[in-house]
């Protein structure tokens, strides 16, 4: 039987959770993921794992952080003065925004931490610093 490997365009379903069993995304319900392998469009343990797969298997993996989002960076945390914001905006912890950096590049950002008289944005990516579980399913090894 054809084992899927880099290069192969794959679709995939799959249940990704944090190692406390905590679901994070899920293609139930969906269309199955599609992707090709090695292509860079999923993260390097989603593609390590599907490769050498059958159509039709199913496993479960743990992807660990450095193949995964890798390691929360201190310095993508940033203090940014309340006075900043908006009037009519009430920041809250967890809030995701959008920061627009020198460049004029917006990148997402969460609100970390509430200070009284800074907010501390964290520009991580919300899944950084965590080991990753994925139920996985290989669909489809397209020809």
């Amino acid at each position: 039987m054809r084992q899927a490997q880099a290069g192969d365009k794959v679709k995939a379903h799959y249940h990704g959770k944090l190692t406390d069993n905590t679901t994070f995304d899920s293609s139930d319900g969906r269309e199955p993921l599609e992707f090709t392998i090695g292509s860079g469009q999923v993260i390097k343990g989603f593609d390590d794992g599907v490769t050498g797969m059958a159509v039709g298997e199913k496993k479960t993996i743990t992807i660990p952080v450095e193949e995964a989002y890798g390691p929360k960076q201190d310095e993508l945390l940033i203090e940014f003065p309340k006075d900043q914001f908006p009037p009519d905006m009430q920041p809250q912890v967890g809030m995701a925004l959008n920061m627009r950096n020198d460049k004029g590049q917006t990148f997402p950002v969460t609100i970390a931490e509430i200070k009284e008289e800074s907010v501390v944005l964290d520009g991580n990516h919300p899944l950084a610093g965590k080991d990753l579980v994925f139920d996985l399913e290989l669909v489809e090894i397209a020809d």
